[in-house]
């Protein structure tokens, strides 16, 4: 039986990756890791209005882009 998931991420017109329903770009959540080495757990304590799901879908999505999101920072 098909499992349906959600992606959490999309992009916008200039190829910026977001996050869904938050406001937040994926670049602001991989800073947050690499700046403070923060957890995925701390970030969602920092920011709440994040579910540990956007989380971790963010982190995903710039661990399969790391070369051009490190370059963009």
């Amino acid at each position: 039986m098909p499992v349906l998931t959600k992606a959490h991420i999309w992009l916008d017109d200039r190829g910026e990756a977001w996050i869904d329903e938050a406001n937040t770009k994926v670049i602001e959540v991989a800073l947050d890791m690499i700046a403070h080495g923060w957890s995925p757990e701390e970030i969602h304590f920092q920011h709440p209005h994040l579910s540990l799901a956007q989380i971790h879908a963010a982190l995903g999505h710039y661990y399969d882009h790391k070369m051009e999101m490190d370059a963009q920072i």
